[in-house]
């Protein structure tokens, strides 16, 4: 069973008059037939009597997307980094200098960060970055009711009762991430995020593990990971190129600017993966491409094509050159793997500034 449809008619002549009038009244027409959707929504959890309970999570979940685009609206088009790592890592520690080391690193390279907006590596991320540089995501505990002093204040602040609606946040807004040691939390958006890399059921995006050196929290990580998951057959050896582990601030730095070096973005059209560049690859770049990674393909090959209609019709980054393959929807680390190749193929020698990077959360029916 397929997961449920939203509906754009109620199926009530008077109801969905209304829900017109309204429309019409508020907003422009762009969205319309994603507003109507929410909103025959909304009245058929009125209608199917649901629990109190499962609308108030709905009706505070919108809130929080709601909030969320409010704060990251006017900066889209700027490159953004997520620090992940404890709260109770004190200043002074190594792993809390290497956190200002890296955000500091990243603004200089032309990126904001986006921090949990607590002490600890959250706070030093800040610091790093500079407060012009960052946002602040911070989740309302009993302990820890307000976001540290460094970020409380800020515009670019957003505050939110749902873990699960912040982790939203994150993975909707960052273009790579960073993480380092921390606790649960730390280890369960660790993990999550490999998961949703894995799955395909979030674009690709650069992922580093950073620790200090001599620190053995994600060298013992790997370790389990290799011997338990790898040796144990439930995730395959190629699930460890999802991510770059370093000691290393500005290694880390570089290993995420460059994934954007000639990769832009992706799209899925139909059957068909849409793979977006900065510019161009040569016929022996793309040779290369099908040699090392006609594994990911259904059939045929990585080939040059125009913009699709779909993307036409979206006004979708029509003007840049892009690859098209019938991608099998399952080799997402190899996936990452050929991002990579491509920025080593790609012949342009210079510092590239990511930004406008538009993502497709992974794959789906596009007419």
């Amino acid at each position: 069973m397929g997961a449920p449809r939203a509906r754009s008619t109620y199926g009530e002549a008077d109801i969905d008059i209304m829900l017109t009038n309204a429309m019409a009244a508020i907003g422009t027409d762009r969205n319309d037939d994603l507003v109507r959707s929410l909103m025959v929504t909304a009245l058929d959890m009125d209608a199917d009597n649901i629990d109190r309970l499962e609308l108030k999570i709905a009706s505070q979940t919108l809130a929080e997307i709601l909030g969320t685009w409010r704060v990251f609206s006017p900066y889209s088009e700027k490159a953004k980094v997520a620090i992940f790592g404890s709260a109770r890592t004190k200043p002074g520690a190594p792993d809390y200098e290497l956190a200002v080391e890296f955000g500091r690193s990243m603004a200089a390279q032309g990126w904001m960060s986006i921090t949990g907006a607590g002490p600890g590596i959250m706070t030093a991320g800040i610091e790093g970055a500079g407060l012009e540089n960052s946002f602040g995501v911070s989740i309302i505990l009993p302990f820890e009711p307000r976001a540290a002093d460094i970020i409380a204040d800020s515009d670019k602040l957003a505050s939110f009762r749902y873990f699960f609606t912040r982790k939203l946040a994150f993975m909707k807004e960052s273009d790579a991430f960073a993480l380092f040691p921390g606790g649960f939390g730390t280890l369960d958006e660790a993990f999550e995020l490999l998961t949703l890399l894995q799955t395909g059921k979030s674009y690709p995006v650069p992922i580093v593990l950073l620790d200090h050196p001599g620190s053995t929290y994600w060298k013992g990580w790997r370790k389990f990971v290799e011997s338990e998951l790898v040796g144990g057959g439930t995730i395959s050896e190629n699930d460890l190129n999802l991510f770059l582990h370093t000691h290393d601030s500005k290694e880390a730095a570089e290993y995420i600017c460059s994934f954007y070096s000639c990769y832009h973005s992706i799209r899925f059209v139909g059957k068909r993966l849409i793979v977006r560049l900065r510019r161009e690859l040569d016929d022996e770049a793309l040779a290369v491409l099908n040699a090392e990674f006609s594994d990911m393909l259904v059939d045929g090959e990585i080939e040059p094509t125009e913009a699709t209609k779909a993307e036409q019709s979206d006004e979708d980054h029509i003007g840049l050159p892009r690859l098209q393959m019938n991608f099998n929807n399952r080799s997402f680390s190899r996936l990452i793997q050929m991002i990579r190749r491509i920025n080593e193929l790609d012949q342009h020698v210079g510092r590239i500034v990511a930004s406008d990077l538009v993502h497709d959360v992974g794959p789906q029916i596009d007419d």
